[in-house]
């Protein structure tokens, strides 16, 4: 992803939301602008294609899953107390009602002290965004999860039509994308940015360690969340402004000083 695409300058008086003629609302110091790929609507487009296609592929080919579940395994052979308590504390932390309690408290902490508003908004809607991508593909393709019957030491069976792709790891992924926009032009970018592809990773690899998806579930997680980010980035940039720009509209219509010529 690139970053935001510059702002044009703007001559008219700062209470005007609109230069005259305009086409486009002038940008808002109060809108946060997030890095924006220059054509998201196609990347979010082909990322999403290239989802699906794995996974109808996956449910169309026989003895795919059969094949993957040997991964699984063999994982499942070799636990170690040490690392299945990082899976089993990841399986919690990246589950639903931890991770919204999560996206919650960061969103309220940037509310009160680091932004405001309409920040602590745009970065629930990242980090969440790839929660609603893995919800949307499950519905599709409809994969079966591994069997925990087939499994040496199965840690927390699951079943059902939920596999593809993995909730988890798509959170991780758009949680990522989501710090990063915090850190970014900051000391703590680089930093940020590494952490948080190294904390996807292991997400993904627990999924995989407790037996509970697919080697191509977690890998479509990485696609399906990009696409889903790409895809909140471009319409927050392009929306955020418009909504920015009537609330300041109507605030100087309703204003006394706009009353006086």
């Amino acid at each position: 992803m690139t970053g935001p695409a510059p702002v044009e300058r703007d001559t008219a008086p700062s209470h005007s939301p609109m230069r005259p003629g305009a086409t486009r609302p002038v940008a808002d110091p109060r809108v946060w602008s997030l890095p924006q790929a220059r054509h998201w609507v196609l990347l979010g487009v082909l990322l999403s294609a290239a989802v699906l296609a794995l996974g109808l592929t996956a449910q169309a080919t026989p003895g795919f899953s059969a094949a993957e579940l040997g991964v699984d395994q063999d994982l499942s052979q070799h636990h170690a107390a040490a690392l299945t308590a990082v899976a089993m504390v990841l399986n919690v932390v990246f589950g639903p009602v931890a991770g919204v309690a999560l996206i919650g408290a960061v969103a309220l902490y940037i509310w009160l002290f680091r932004g405001g508003l309409v920040k602590a908004l745009g970065f629930g809607l990242v980090a969440v965004s790839g929660w609603v991508a893995s919800e949307f593909f499950k519905i599709i393709v409809a994969r079966q999860r591994p069997n925990p019957a087939l499994l040496f030491d199965p840690l927390s069976p699951e079943t059902g039509s939920n596999s593809f792709p993995s909730g988890h790891v798509s959170f991780a992924v758009a949680l990522g994308f989501a710090l990063y926009f915090l850190a970014r032009g900051t000391r703590w970018a680089k930093v940020t940015a590494v952490g948080a592809a190294a904390m996807a990773l292991v997400v993904a690899w627990s999924r995989l360690y407790i037996g509970v998806h697919y080697p191509t579930d977690v890998t479509a997680s990485f696609l399906a969340a990009s696409a889903a980010v790409v895809m909140v980035t471009g319409l927050w940039n392009l929306v955020t402004p418009r909504i920015a720009s009537r609330v300041a509209a109507r605030s100087t219509i309703r204003s006394p000083g706009s009353e006086r010529n």
